[in-house]
């Protein structure tokens, strides 16, 4: 809980934490056995945008220090700039895979991406 900002609430129930602070719990659960694997489906989906940022910033930091592989599921274009790699989905169906420095990515706008 310490890396994730928790350590003070260790007694908390889940009801009286934020959804922020839900989220991390969840990430803190996933790191807890030293997996090789992450599977984060909408990891900043309902969060305001600091919490969300705090959570990439979290799952990016655990990719680098334990080299965990993390793969998420996610309409949040934030979550471009700490990918490696973006498999554009639609429809249920891969569309293309993409390196992230395949992609130009600025306010509004993200190159080489098609149908934003």
């Amino acid at each position: 809980l310490k890396r994730v900002g928790l350590e003070n609430r260790l007694l908390n129930k889940p009801s009286e934490l934020s959804g922020g602070q839900q989220q991390r719990v969840a990430i803190a659960r996933a790191f807890a056995n030293d997996p090789t694997i992450i599977l984060a489906d909408e990891p900043t989906g309902n969060l305001d945008l600091n919490t969300g940022k705090h959570i990439i910033e979290l799952l990016r930091d655990m990719n680098h220090e334990r080299e965990v592989t993390v793969i998420s599921a996610t309409h949040d274009h934030k979550m471009l700039a700490v990918s490696d790699r973006i498999i554009w989905i639609s429809d249920g169906r891969v569309e293309r895979i993409q390196k992230r420095e395949e992609l130009t990515i600025e306010v509004g706008k993200i190159e080489g991406a098609s149908d934003q």
